[in-house]
């Protein structure tokens, strides 16, 4: 409680303004990717398409060894993670240093001890929310390699035995889901760049904050890759 009183209200707008930019955003690409041409969307198409060829391989050695190289992805930031949460932690432990360090900058805002642990927490925060995305993304796709080696011969999807549009569209859902959760986690390496800007002022948190933002929006609706798949 003493940390929260002694927070400025810039600071609290800044942060407001940061929660608000970020699960703001998430929940535009959720409600807005089918509708609006995104990079996510359009890339789950074509996670759609490979399913469906998926479907006629015999064997699905090459589905495999893609579905585990996709996975490769997000264990390496989880483990990544684990490390920068490691080194967050042990900052806490010397944060009088680290904030002598942020004081000795001519443009960084002079701030209490407590106050430089509060913005630490709130990093360790977001690279535990980071981890859980990224943990739960590398599942997703052990669910991904279950549904692959659980399709039927593609004699039998000929044959009218099995549906291959049902097989298809649930292995390529699945996908979907383990890229979008994947997403979610590196976006929250994107905003934590931003709260390193908190560290000096919070007009430069607030600005970081939109920058990222703008960054995220560019690069999801308006960048070239975009333009290429589409």
């Amino acid at each position: 409680m003493q940390v929260l009183s002694l927070l400025p209200w810039p600071d609290w707008l800044a942060l407001f303004w940061f929660f608000v930019a970020w699960i703001g955003y998430s929940w535009f690409t959720r409600t807005q990717g089918e509708k609006r041409s995104s990079l996510i969307a359009t890339t789950n198409k074509y996670r759609g398409y490979w399913m469906v060829q998926a479907t006629s391989r015999d064997p699905r050695v090459l589905d495999g060894i893609i579905t585990q190289n996709l996975s490769s992805t997000p264990a390496f930031f989880s483990s990544t993670t684990i490390i920068v949460i490691g080194g967050l932690f042990a900052l806490l432990g010397s944060t009088d240093k680290a904030a002598d360090l942020v004081r000795d900058i001519p443009f960084a805002q002079r701030t209490s001890i407590l106050i430089f642990d509060l913005k630490v927490l709130i990093m360790i925060g977001i690279f535990v929310f980071s981890f859980f995305r990224f943990s739960w993304s590398m599942r997703q796709y052990t669910f991904v390699a279950l549904l692959i080696g659980s399709m039927p011969d593609p004699k039998e999807f000929a044959a009218g035995l099995y549906d291959r549009e049902k097989f298809a569209r649930r292995a390529g859902r699945m996908l979907g889901s383990a890229a979008e959760t994947f997403n979610d986690g590196l976006r929250g390496y994107y905003f934590a760049f931003a709260v390193i800007a908190w560290f000096f002022s919070p007009a430069a948190f607030a600005f970081a904050t939109a920058f990222v933002l703008l960054i995220l929006y560019s690069r999801e609706y308006r960048s070239d890759v975009l333009e290429i798949l589409g």
